[in-house]
């Protein structure tokens, strides 16, 4: 049995979309799956979907990523029952749509929870049990949005942004250790996301969308070659590329429209 097929995968936000698509995935592989998410009855049926399947063994965590006690928490049950996990994939997050003054402050923050703060404290709790073991590696879901500000969205196009960042500079420290270290950076995906946003007005959800499974495959595959960053799509590519020679008033100016944000009056 190959080093890929015996690792332990740990994936938040399981239960739905991009996270449910990447447990296929590493289930495929024949790896051993720790599935995390709020919705138990979800991840439940995944989880009997999984063992039927594939024949590997499923663990499933019902846990609520906003509350700043749940990354320890789930560190430290598993630790009581002598899990480890090799492999953490953080897909967890949403975002909310709307002017960031007359969003809730509480939603944002709590967006700035599940995105950034639980992202890095379940980066921080597994990631020294896999250096000493020198084998596995962290796999984090950015975006596009990462690449760019996004006005009308502008908290969570930052938390993809400190995704991104993070996920480069973590990958740069850990040259030479035998772990690998990715972002997926999807754009438009057909998920709930738009439903958790808060709409469906916006071009963000309207705009011709990859699959959450070709996402995931991209995410997987990307991970499993060693890839810091990877962009599916051609568009989405094309996208970042683009941005790099923009003036950022005019990246600015493009992002406020796609995202359906109306100026003050």
């Amino acid at each position: 049995m190959s080093a890929a097929n015996s690792d332990t995968v740990l994936i938040t936000g399981a239960s739905s979309g991009i996270g449910l698509e990447l447990a296929k995935c590493f289930a495929d592989d024949g790896c051993r799956l720790i599935l995390v998410a709020r919705n138990q009855d979800a991840l439940e049926k995944l989880a009997g979907d999984l063992r039927s399947k594939n024949q590997v063994e499923t663990v499933v965590l019902p846990a609520d990523l906003s509350k700043p006690e749940t990354s320890s928490r789930i560190f430290h049950e598993l630790s009581g029952r002598n899990i480890s996990a090799d492999v953490l994939v953080n897909n967890a997050g949403f975002g909310a749509i709307g002017p960031f003054d007359e969003l809730p402050l509480e939603r944002q923050l709590e967006m700035l929870q599940v995105n950034i703060t639980a992202l890095t404290a379940l980066t921080g709790l597994f990631l020294q049990g896999m250096i000493e073991r020198r084998r596995g590696g962290i796999l984090n879901v950015a975006s596009v949005a990462g690449f760019v500000p996004g006005p009308g969205m502008a908290v969570y196009y930052a938390t993809k942004a400190f995704v991104l960042s993070f996920t480069e500079a973590l990958a740069a420290e850990l040259d030479g250790t035998g772990l690998k270290v990715s972002a997926l950076c999807p754009g438009p995906t057909a998920t709930n996301f738009g439903n958790v946003a808060g709409s469906k007005s916006v071009k963000l959800v309207r705009v011709p969308r990859m699959t959450a499974e070709d996402a995931a495959r991209a995410g997987h595959r990307a991970f499993r070659r060693g890839r810091v960053v990877a962009v599916p799509g051609f568009q989405n590519k094309l996208v970042v590329s683009l941005v790099r020679f923009m003036p950022r008033a005019f990246v600015r100016k493009m992002a406020r429209k796609f995202n359906g944000f109306r100026t003050k009056t």
